[in-house]
């Protein structure tokens, strides 16, 4: 049988007990772990979800980006734009180049 923290499909505190770096815990701290895995794994069944429904075109992934020197991308920049800061502050990004030069792929891929 398996018992559930206040009905959020949390895993009972017995199984951090069979563990033995959760011994010397409180039990706050206990459940504190618990939520945080439940948030953790909530976040990526969303993530998941989400990125199912958006139908990219391409499986791309930022680290898998050429950022060669001649590609004129910056590392750095392309950093700044994965934070996803620019969304939090109502700015809009633009991909210009020419055909071929991964624009689509760029739109495609996630951030970190």
């Amino acid at each position: 049988m398996c018992w559930c923290v206040c009905g959020l499909g949390i895993p009972a505190p017995e199984e951090q007990a069979t563990q033995a770096a959760c011994a010397e815990l409180t039990f706050a701290e206990r459940l504190g772990l618990l939520l945080d895995r439940e948030m953790a794994s909530r976040d990526t069944r969303r993530l998941t979800r989400l990125l199912q429904l958006a139908r990219l075109k391409h499986p791309a992934c930022l680290k898998d980006l050429d950022t060669r020197p001649g590609r004129g991308l910056a590392r750095v920049q392309i950093g700044l734009l994965a934070t996803a800061d620019w969304i939090c502050h109502g700015q809009s990004v633009i991909a210009t180049g020419p055909t071929g030069t991964g624009k689509t792929w760029l739109a495609c891929a996630p951030g970190p």
